[in-house]
C-alpha cells in the first residue's frame, strides 16, 4: 500500500475513483430514499430521482472539462468567479428567491430550483487560493497583507448568505476560509482572533431563530436521546427527525435490510433522501454498507491530501486545502448529526444528498482537483505511459486489429502467412 501511494498517480486515482463510486452510490441511494415520498406527492416513484440524474448529467461533463482546464484559466476566473456568486446571492432576495424549511436560499427558473450558495463555495476556494497565492511570501509576516482583501470578500459572501438565514452553509462557508488561511500559512494569531469572532457570531445568529435553537438546547441536554426521552411531546415535536434516524441505523444492524427494504422511508423519517440520507444508507446496507461509504470518503481525502502534499504550485496547494475543509466538513457534520453527535443544522452529504446544485458544484470542485492531480511531478509522464500501454494492449486484440486494418490510411499489419 505505501509503494501504491508513493506513485505520482495515486492522488489522482484516489480522487477520481472514489468520486466516481460515491456519485454511483448516491444515485442508487437518492432513488431508494426518495421513492416512497415521490410517489405520494406526484404519482411517480422517480420524480425526485430524475431530476438527480438529470443535475448528474450536467454535472459529470462538466466535471470532466474541469480536469482538462489548466491552473492559470483558475487564477484568472477568480475575481469574474466571485462577481457572479455575488450576483446569484442577490437574486435570492428577487422574485426568482423561493424559501424552504425557513431558509431562503433558492432560486427558481424554467422549472428547476438552485442554490448559489453552494456555487459561492467554489467561487471563494477559486478567489481566496488566487489572492492568497500571491500574497503567501508576506503571509507570515503581516496580517494586513491579507485582511483587506480577502476577509471583505468572504464576509459579503456570509453576509448574503446569513440574510437567508443558512447558518450551516454559513459554518461550512467559515471553516472553508480557515482552511484556506491555514493551508497559505497565515500567522496564528489571525486564527484566535477569527476564531473568536466566528464562534461568538454563531452564537448569536443561533437565537435568532426559535426552532434552531430547540435543536441546538435537545442536542446540548441530551432531550433527543432514547434514554432521556422525557415527555411524547418531546418526541414529537423536537426530536422526531433525530430519533428516528438513528432507529434506522440501528435497525440496520449487520448487513441492513436489504436495498429497497427501508422502512424509516415510508413517511417516518423527514429528509431521508436529502440531509438523512445516511441512515437511510444504515438501514439498508447495514454497517458494512455504511463503512464501505464512510471508507470511500477517506479514500477521498487521502487522495486530496496527496495533492496537497505533492505540488510545486500555491494556488493548487490553497485550493486543494479549501476543497478537502469543504467536502470532508459536511461530511463530518451531516454524518455526525446522524449519529447525534452534533445538532442538526441542515447540511447535505457530498456526492450522496439529494440536491442538484450541490452535486454539481461539488463534482466541478473535484474535477478540478482531478486536474491538479494530473499535473502534480511525475503524474503527466506517468499518465502517458500507462496511456501508451493500453493502446499497445489493445493494439493485440483481434476485433481492434481488424477495425484499425479496415480505416482509410490505416496498413493492416502483417501476419507472416501468405
Amino acid at each position: 500500500m505505501r509503494a501504491q501511494l508513493d506513485s505520482p498517480v495515486a492522488a489522482y486515482y484516489l480522487v477520481l475513483g472514489s468520486t466516481a463510486a460515491l456519485t454511483l452510490i448516491g444515485l442508487v441511494m437518492v432513488l431508494s430514499s426518495s421513492s416512497i415520498e415521490s410517489y405520494r406527492a406526484t404519482q411517480n416513484s422517480f420524480s425526485v430521482f430524475g431530476k438527480q440524474a438529470v443535475w448528474a448529467a450536467i454535472g459529470i461533463p462538466l466535471a470532466f472539462l474541469a480536469t482538462r482546464v489548466p491552473v492559470r484559466f483558475w487564477k484568472r476566473a477568480a475575481w469574474p468567479l466571485l462577481g457572479v456568486a455575488v450576483v446569484a446571492l442577490l437574486l435570492v432576495f428577487t422574485s426568482l428567491g423561493s424559501e424552504s424549511h425557513g431558509n431562503r436560499n433558492w432560486i427558481s427558473f424554467g422549472g428547476m430550483t438552485a442554490q448559489p450558495s453552494e456555487a459561492a463555495k467554489l467561487a471563494l476556494v477559486i478567489w481566496a487560493a488566487a489572492v492568497l497565492a500571491r500574497k503567501q511570501s508576506v503571509l507570515h509576516h503581516s496580517v494586513h497583507a491579507i485582511v483587506p482583501v480577502v476577509f471583505p470578500g468572504a464576509m459579503i459572501l456570509v453576509g448574503l448568505i446569513l440574510l437567508g438565514s443558512d447558518l450551516g452553509t454559513t459554518m461550512i462557508i467559515l471553516a472553508l476560509l480557515a482552511a484556506l488561511l491555514w493551508v497559505a500559512g497565515a500567522p496564528a494569531r489571525l486564527f484566535v482572533l477569527g476564531g473568536a469572532v466566528a464562534a461568538a457570531g454563531i452564537v448569536a445568529i443561533s437565537q435568532t431563530k426559535s426552532s434552531r435553537m430547540n435543536r441546538i438546547n435537545d442536542w446540548l441536554t441530551g432531550t433527543c436521546d432514547r434514554t432521556t426521552l422525557k415527555t411524547n411531546a418531546d418526541y414529537v415535536s423536537s426530536c422526531w427527525q433525530s430519533v428516528h434516524g438513528r432507529w434506522a441505523l440501528a435497525s440496520g444492524g449487520w448487513w441492513g435490510v436489504g436495498l429497497g427494504g427501508s422502512r424509516e422511508k415510508w413517511s417516518w423519517l423527514p429528509e431521508a433522501h436529502n440531509d438523512f440520507i445516511f441512515a437511510i444508507i444504515g438501514e439498508e446496507l447495514g454497517l458494512a454498507g455504511s463503512l464501505v461509504v464512510l471508507g470511500l470518503f477517506a479514500l477521498l481525502g487521502i487522495g486530496l491530501f496527496l495533492v496537497v502534499l505533492r505540488t510545486e504550485d500555491p494556488f493548487v496547494k490553497i485550493a486543494t486545502g479549501g476543497v478537502i475543509a469543504w467536502v470532508l466538513g459536511q461530511v463530518l457534520i451531516n454524518i455526525g448529526a446522524v449519529l447525534g453527535m452534533v445538532p442538526v443544522i441542515g447540511v447535505p452529504l457530498p456526492l450522496l444528498s439529494s440536491g442538484g446544485s450541490a452535486l454539481v458544484t461539488t463534482l466541478v470542485a473535484l474535477g478540478m482537483v482531478i486536474g491538479f492531480a494530473r499535473g502534480v511531478p511525475g503524474a503527466p509522464e506517468a499518465l502517458s505511459a500507462r496511456a501508451g500501454v493500453v493502446r499497445r494492449s489493445l493494439a493485440v486484440v483481434p476485433g481492434v486489429r481488424s477495425r484499425r486494418a479496415g480505416r482509410p490510411g490505416v496498413a493492416a499489419p502483417r501476419s507472416g502467412v501468405r
